[in-house]
């Protein structure tokens, strides 16, 4: 069925398009003739603050198997393509880039399993970010590591293990400005998910990475921890449980060395699962804590007090968002598609 519907919503978005090259919307054209997806649903007034009443939700490119991780590159202090959105294609092993007027490109293959032999169907990178230097930070399902693109060549691991053991498959990261790597642990990457024998530790955890390299267990009380992100002042993490059966968001107190508190739940979507595709995912922050986070019909965003503001109903599965551009602009990774909506807030 997913096949099916796939084929006939692409075949409908072509026909749409002015002109639609392979994995991309052709880059001459103009945002007014880019084709649009969904809609927006608002549930409270204050959405009107962060998401115009005209905004639309704009499709850049289509064609991947499962796009995730975008993260937006403002310079080239780190070696990477300045003013340009870099994201996952996970089963194809590649992270792309994508630039205006340019359109997408291959920019690392692979990325998330360098081995020989074949590696199931989500092996490639998963999150991306950047740290404090503008270095790029992946999260590798095939590898099992955090690693670092390093600007004079070659990947660095950050870290591949805890206690000896070999991580799951590292899934989302957040860069706190100790320059320490906060990141998620679930097994969705190893062949076989929680069942795989390679498997090395039994609980799906969230983890830091200290700028020495210690990397510290800092919650195992999460079945499928996925997305996560700071809140402005950096006292909060907010981290997505990707669980059909506990599909919630929880929130997390930053003690002062860098632990987390048990945490609470932030929000819970159960009851939003009946009707609609997606399961809490990735996610982004604003500059005053209001949340765009992935889930169920699209993007739902979240005011700081946990109220559900509205939805960007991209009408996808969709796995995850980030800011970009100038900071007004919100990239989102819907399944096949590359999207962005232009917002009235803006990205910190």
């Amino acid at each position: 069925m997913r096949l099916a519907y796939r084929a006939a919503f692409l075949l409908c978005i072509t026909l749409v398009a002015t002109s639609v090259g392979q994995s991309t919307i052709a880059a001459e054209h103009g945002p007014d003739l880019l084709p649009t997806v969904g809609s927006i649903e608002r549930l409270d007034p204050r959405l009107d603050a962060l998401v115009p009443k005209d905004a639309k939700i704009e499709v850049l490119a289509m064609g991947f198997d499962w796009s995730e991780g975008p993260v937006w590159v403002p310079d080239a202090k780190g070696g990477l393509p300045a003013g340009s959105l870099l994201f996952s294609d996970i089963p194809r092993n590649r992270v792309h880039r994508w630039q205006a007027g340019e359109g997408v490109s291959v920019f690392l293959e692979p990325a998330g399993f360098t081995g020989s032999s074949a590696y199931g169907k989500e092996r490639g990178s998963n999150g991306l970010t950047l740290d404090r230097e503008g270095r790029l930070i992946s999260c590798e399902h095939g590898d099992r590591r955090v690693s670092r693109l390093e600007p004079e060549g070659g990947k660095r691991t950050l870290a591949d293990s805890w206690q000896g053991k070999r991580f799951n498959s590292p899934n989302d990261a957040a860069v706190h400005s100790s320059g320490a790597i906060y990141f998620t642990d679930p097994p969705y990457g190893l062949p076989k998910g929680a069942d795989d024998p390679r498997r090395e530790i039994d609980f799906c955890g969230v983890y830091r990475v200290a700028p020495d390299g210690v990397v510290t267990l800092l919650s195992e009380s999460m079945t499928r921890p996925n997305g996560i992100g700071f809140s402005p002042n950096e006292q909060k993490l907010y981290v997505a449980q990707s669980d059909p059966k506990a599909p919630l968001w929880k929130v997390f107190d930053v003690q002062a060395d860098g632990t987390l508190d048990e945490g609470r739940t932030f929000f819970d979507a159960s009851a939003l699962l009946t009707n609609r595709k997606g399961l809490p995912d990735g996610l982004s922050v604003d500059t005053a804590g209001n949340l765009f986070a992935t889930g169920p019909g699209g993007v739902l965003v979240f005011a700081a007090d946990g109220t559900h503001l509205g939805t960007l109903l991209t009408g996808q599965a969709t796995a995850n968002c980030c800011f970009g551009e100038d900071g007004q602009t919100l990239f989102i990774t819907a399944d096949s598609l590359l999207c962005r909506v232009r917002l009235t807030t803006r990205g910190w």
